[in-house]
């Protein structure tokens, strides 16, 4: 059908032109505002982690002179470390001043040890993240042994046996079970030492501990969202075909409900280096536990505020890659990226 237009008049634009420019307008900018939100959580983040200088109960320059020691400082001592904390200046260029030194890597010096944070954060943090690691990798795939287990035989005993352990493990604080493994495996069966000192298989017994405790409530979401796509018509179209129960919860099922279980596992990220200071200190592994505890006891400020910052970090950052992924994975979420 010809369109008419008269002079003066805009012309009349084809659907096809209405329909696809904002499709590419809006998978394009859903990266982007997932990327501005993370952006926006990260400085509002800072911002409370900062705070926690300013508000500590205690003037910061005597916690720090009683931490070295220093009974009988000088007048010129006082103001030598105030000018050198910056507390002098207004708040919030207190702020600014903090903010470019995280973001050159500078967080001060220990009020404990008077060594930079960064270089002791350094030393203990690769041992750390492999711990982490290790025990996110044996969370993700116990997690989802048991969930496969639980959704094939659903209403069965493995599905009964399955829940059951989930919530006892839920229910059991880590420390708990650390001290119960401590006690039973390694002290009773001579697994490990007490004393790790870095080894091997104390990692992987202190991972198992990790892994343990985060994989229960994963496995209960990841087993319901498989319940929930067993349940699609696609399965059934599947059935109908000939294939079996396993193939349907592998092929079909298991893609459907990877998503939320990815999510879950991305958002825990921060939680697990951020409880992994009890599991350290418990299995002596040299990371950042110890350390961690330590300034938490003396109030040493500067390390914990470091400490908070790469939690915080790890977290939004895992949470950005999990959304970036479900936007690539699912289309259909493009769209809503792009409204909120």
């Amino acid at each position: 059908m010809r369109c008419i237009t008269s002079r003066g008049r805009r012309p009349l634009v084809s659907d096809a032109a209405t329909i696809t420019q904002p499709r590419w307008r809006s998978g394009a900018r859903a990266p982007a505002a997932k990327i501005m939100q993370a952006g926006l959580s990260v400085v509002g983040a800072s911002l409370l982690v900062w705070a926690m200088m300013p508000l500590a109960p205690g003037d910061p320059v005597n916690m720090i002179l009683a931490a070295r020691r220093i009974e009988e400082p000088t007048l010129e001592q006082i103001a030598a470390l105030r000018a050198q904390l910056g507390t002098d200046l207004p708040l919030w260029q207190q702020y600014l001043v903090w903010l470019r030194g995280v973001l050159t890597g500078d967080f001060g010096f220990s009020w404990r040890t008077g060594q930079p944070v960064m270089a002791e954060i350094a030393a203990r943090l690769p041992a750390t993240l492999r711990l982490v690691g290790t025990g996110l990798a044996i969370s993700v795939v116990w997690s989802l042994a048991l969930a496969l287990v639980a959704a094939r035989w659903v209403g069965r005993w493995p599905d009964r046996l399955v829940l059951a352990y989930t919530r006892m493990m839920a229910a059991l604080p880590s420390f708990v079970l650390a001290l119960l493994v401590m006690q039973f495996v390694v002290v009773g069966m001579g697994l490990g030492r007490v004393l790790s000192g870095g080894a091997g298989i104390t990692l992987v017994i202190a991972a198992m501990v990790i892994g343990i405790d985060r994989a229960a409530g994963w496995t209960q979401l990841l087993r319901a969202g498989l319940l929930a796509q067993m349940a699609q018509g696609h399965a059934d179209v599947a059935r109908a075909r000939g294939a079996s129960e396993g193939r349907i919860l592998t092929r079909h099922a298991l893609p459907g409900a990877a998503l939320p279980f990815l999510t879950a596992v991305g958002i825990s990220i921060g939680g697990l280096i951020g409880g992994s200071p009890v599991i350290e200190v418990i299995f002596t592994w040299p990371g950042l536990g110890e350390h961690v505890l330590m300034a938490l006891s003396v109030r040493d400020v500067p390390v914990i505020q470091a400490f908070v910052l790469l939690a915080v970090l790890a977290y939004v950052g895992a949470s950005l890659l999990i959304d970036l992924a479900a936007l690539w994975l699912d289309p259909r979420l493009r769209g809503q990226g792009a409204q909120t």
